[in-house]
This record gives structure tokens, C-alpha cells and sequence, in this order.
């Protein structure tokens, strides 16, 4: 974002958690990359299905794009443990999903998507990829600082600087809503892709795999599902 490429990118590294969010990114960038990798981030997320639901993603989306496959390459994760100690929240402790003393939920990761960033950068410098691919959204978000636009300018061009090399963020949903979201997976890969999302994705803040809704799995009641579901709905309603 903001950073001009001299050629048209080839490669991308996709951050990928797994959830509606990523995968559909995931997606987006199999369209129009020749190479495609993705990196997840273990920093003690409570939840262990967070991070397998990755690989099952990673699995069906070679079948739901099959013209695609040939393009998926390596998957990596990254150990950010320690940091996920240092910056507590309701994701990586026993917590209350409330609005803290700022205004801002408990979910919050204090600069999460920063330290996602420095990684992945480092991680495409090593791997030869050109751009970073990210699920940041400042349309539909749970209020969280470094998803917005703003910030994500402003880490393109501070990696671009301390790499000294031109870094270049795509963030494909930045300025979708939910239901256009469900609209973008549609347009991609059909029914199939929709579907995938639904079965194998994973966005629950309570790790829940036993309720299964027209949207996906999930507890229903936490603000990740409401989202989803909301969006979901919407979808459908303007079909």
C-alpha cells in the first residue's frame, strides 16, 4: 500500500489464520499470484483449533480451486509465544470478552497485526515474495487500531524502509463489509468456496466446533460469531 512495485508481483505470502477472513484472502491471492504462501502465527491463542483449522483450509482449498492448486506453496508458522504473554488479552487468557478502560475490546492484541507484519516481511525477504496479503478490515472489525488503513500505510512504508526495499500490503477486504465478504468468496470460487468457509474455517473467539449454523461453526454468542453471522445474513438476504 502506498509502495509501487517496479514489475508486476509474481509471489505472495498470505497471513493466514484460518478464519472467513484469510481464507477468503487465501483465495484472492491464488487468482492472481503464480506462487502462493501462507504463514501462521502461534502466540498462545487458547484455543489449539485456531491453528488447525489452517491446514484444513490449506487441504480443501486445493479442491475448491483445483485450477488453482498448483499454486499454493509452502505453509510456515512462526512461534510468537512469548509475545502472546507479554500482550494478554481475552484470546490468549481466561478473560472476559468486555470494552476495556479505552473503549477497546478485550480481545485487542496489543499491536498484533504490527509484529505479524515485521515477521511476515522478513519471512517473504528470505522466500523471495513480493507482496504481503492480509485481512484487515477496517469496514467490519471488532474495533481493533491496527486493522485500519492507516496503519497498514504506515507499516508498508516502515518495512520498506528498514529493509530497504520496496513492501507492498494487499489487503483485500479493507473497505468490504461482511456480506460483501461472503459476496467476494462467491465470486471466486462458487458454492465451493462458500462452502469450505462454512465447514472447515474458524473465527469463534470460544474455540467452538459443536454449534453449527448456517454460516459456520461457532459458540453464536461472541462478538467473532455475531459478525460473522450478521454478515452472513445480509448476504443471503440480497441475493
Amino acid at each position: 500500500m502506498s509502495v509501487i512495485l517496479e514489475k508486476t508481483p509474481k509471489t505472495a505470502l498470505v497471513l493466514f489464520s484460518g478464519g472467513q477472513d484469510s481464507a477468503t484472502c487465501l483465495a484472492w491471492a491464488l487468482e492472481r499470484f503464480d506462487r502462493v504462501e501462507t504463514v501462521g502465527f502461534d502466540y498462545g491463542q487458547r484455543h489449539a483449533v485456531e491453528m488447525q483449522a489452517r491446514q484444513t483450509v490449506r487441504d480443501s482449498m486445493t479442491k475448491a480451486l483445483s485450477q488453482c492448486a498448483h499454486r499454493l506453496g509452502d505453509d510456515h508458522v512462526v512461534d510468537l509465544t512469548g509475545y502472546g504473554r507479554i500482550a494478554e488479552s481475552a484470546l490468549t487468557a481466561d478473560r472476559q470478552i468486555e470494552m476495556d478502560a479505552r473503549g477497546l475490546p478485550t480481545t485487542f492484541v496489543p499491536g498484533r497485526n504490527l509484529i505479524f507484519l515485521v515477521a511476515a516481511a522478513a519471512l517473504a525477504d528470505r522466500r523471495g515474495l513480493e507482496v504481503l496479503v492480509g485481512g484487515m478490515c477496517e469496514t467490519d472489525y471488532s474495533g481493533y487500531p491496527d486493522c485500519r488503513h492507516e496503519t497498514m500505510v504506515a507499516m508498508a512504508r516502515a518495512l520498506s524502509l528498514g529493509l530497504d526495499k520496496p513492501v507492498v500490503i494487499e489487503t483485500p477486504l479493507m473497505w468490504l463489509t461482511k456480506a460483501q465478504t461472503w459476496e467476494l468468496a462467491q465470486q471466486i470460487g462458487g458454492t465451493d468456496l462458500v462452502e469450505l468457509i462454512i465447514e472447515d474455517s474458524h473465527t469463534c473467539y470460544q474455540g467452538d466446533r459443536t454449534h453449527r449454523h448456517a454460516w459456520g461453526y461457532g459458540c453464536g454468542e461472541c462478538p467473532a460469531c455475531e459478525l460473522r453471522a450478521a454478515g452472513h445474513a445480509e448476504w443471503i438476504a440480497s441475493r
